[in-house]
């Protein structure tokens, strides 16, 4: 898999020339498994973290956490469908929840009421009424089919 260097904060294609780099293993692994989320499903960047621990290091200490999982994001995010890896509290990605919610929302992803950054001046662009991602009915363990509980 190749991605593109051109990527912002949040992972998301800049306006430059994308110039295909090779990918640290790692980070082909993490963009892997960001691939595989179907479209209105998600997983949390610990959830990506895990899913490679135990698909490549059962017994082993894990090769990258939740961190690292969000770092392989914002650097490369942009080569994959980033909106479906997203924060355990179901929060959109500040600075790009309006890219993200139009994602969701052609997807059909689950969503709740106002977010708690909302609530707190974070959803100002849409005059505070930025919604988060169910989670419950939302994330996805990587097993049984695409279809939204």
């Amino acid at each position: 898999m190749k991605g593109t260097g051109d990527t912002d904060s949040a992972g998301t294609a800049g306006d430059g020339p994308a110039a295909a780099v090779e990918l640290p293993d790692y980070a082909e692994r993490v963009l892997g498994v960001a691939e595989l989320i179907p479209p209105g499903r998600v997983m949390t960047y610990g959830d990506v973290a895990e899913w490679l621990k135990d698909e490549e290091h059962p017994q082993g200490p894990a090769p990258g956490g939740p961190r690292q999982v969000g770092r392989v994001m914002a650097l490369y995010g942009g080569a994959v469908p980033w909106w479906r890896v997203v924060r355990a509290d179901g929060v959109l990605l500040p600075g790009s929840e309006l890219r993200a919610l139009a994602h969701y929302r052609d997807e059909g992803t689950p969503l709740r009421g106002a977010s708690a950054a909302s609530m707190r001046g974070g959803g100002r662009a849409t005059g505070g009424h930025i919604p988060r991602i169910d989670m419950r009915r939302a994330r996805w363990d990587g097993g049984g089919g695409p279809d939204v509980p």
